[in-house]
Parts: C-alpha cells; sequence; structure tokens
C-alpha cells in the first residue's frame, strides 16, 4: 500500500485521501451511526427484563398462599355431586318460595352452562306472583347462605287488581364443576379414631 502512495503525485494523494475519507464516512453512516441507540434499547429491555423477572418471583414466592386459599375456596360452601346439581337447585328454589309464601306460577326449562373452568351455571327463569314484602323476603333469603344462588334479571310488574306484584325472575347457580373428594381423610381419621 506505501509503494502505492509513493508512486502518487502530491495532488493523487490528497484526492485518494478525500476518497478513503468519503468512503469511511459514508460506511459509517450506513452501518454504524444507526446502532448508537441499540445500547439504551439494550439497557431499557434489561431493565424491563428484570422488573419482569421481580413480578414473577414474587408470584412463585406467593404460590403456597395461593394453593391454601384455593383449598379453601373448594371446601367453603356446600359440595353437591355433579348429578344431583340440577335438582338441587330447583328444590332450593321451591323450598325458599313456599317459606317465604312466594308463589310460581311457571318456570322455564332448566339449562346448564359448563363453559366455566370451575363451576357448573344452573339457569332457571320462573315467574311468581307476591307481595313486595314476600318477594323481597325470597329474593335475600335466596341468595343469602350457602345456596350460591343468585338473580341475573329481574322483571316486576303488578298483577291486574293491584294487589301483588308478578316477577319474571332470572336465578342462577353457581356449582363446583369436579367437586373435592374427601372421603380419603375421613376414612383415616375414623380408622384412627376406631384404633384407640
Amino acid at each position: 500500500m506505501n509503494k502505492y502512495f509513493a508512486q502518487l503525485r502530491p495532488m493523487e494523494r490528497r484526492a485518494a485521501v478525500a476518497v478513503l475519507v468519503v468512503l469511511f464516512l459514508v460506511l459509517n453512516w450506513v452501518f454504524i451511526w444507526p446502532h448508537f441507540s441499540d445500547w439504551d434499547n439494550l439497557q431499557q429491555r434489561g431493565a424491563a427484563a428484570d422488573q419482569k423477572l421481580a413480578v414473577y418471583q414474587k408470584a412463585i414466592s406467593q404460590a403456597t398462599g395461593y394453593q391454601k386459599l384455593l383449598k379453601d375456596m373448594e371446601n367453603s360452601g356446600e359440595v353437591v355431586a355433579r348429578e344431583d346439581q340440577g335438582i338441587d337447585f330447583i328444590r332450593t328454589i321451591q323450598s325458599q318460595a313456599s317459606a317465604s309464601g312466594v308463589s310460581i306460577l311457571n318456570q322455564s326449562k332448566q339449562i346448564a352452562n359448563t363453559n366455566d373452568q370451575f363451576f357448573v351455571e344452573q339457569i332457571l327463569n320462573i315467574n311468581v306472583l307476591a307481595t313486595d314484602e314476600q318477594l323481597v323476603d325470597f329474593l335475600y333469603k335466596l341468595g343469602s347462605g350457602a345456596s350460591m344462588i343468585r338473580v341475573r334479571g329481574l322483571e316486576l310488574q303488578p298483577d291486574p287488581p293491584h294487589q301483588h306484584l308478578t316477577a319474571n325472575i332470572g336465578l342462577v347457580a353457581s356449582y363446583q364443576k369436579n367437586p373435592p373428594v374427601k372421603t380419603g381423610a375421613a376414612n383415616s381419621k375414623s380408622v384412627n379414631v376406631n384404633a384407640k
């Protein structure tokens, strides 16, 4: 390379150096300068990854608490076998209606919705006739307790003599899809009690 530059005249040397400088600048402009912000982007991505890792580690450290909470929720409320859920739903509604003095005029076909991962929803629309006190008592007592029944829709109107209310009520009950089996723990406790 030195031989080549030594053979050139001073003007040609200046022109060759100028071409090399321009070529160096063009290559920097094309390949180097667009990547100046890469270091900042890399630091931001690293900080975001560290934050996500901290969130995940916090959630993992709380996993035993979540499992305990899940078991408590699975064991709370009444456990109804899958095949008895529809009958239990209707029986609960009818017994509470008779206890509150509400007359069930008619009811729709019962629908079971199984789209949820943990629950089976039993849906029933009923038409009732009652006074306002009876209707409030019926709805309040139906929603309280461990029945898991709630009102999805309610339409009220007076009956023709204006002495009672007729109501179209959409009721929904949520039952556990796979209720926990408690036979193993109960059997081991009964064996230990009988052994003493």
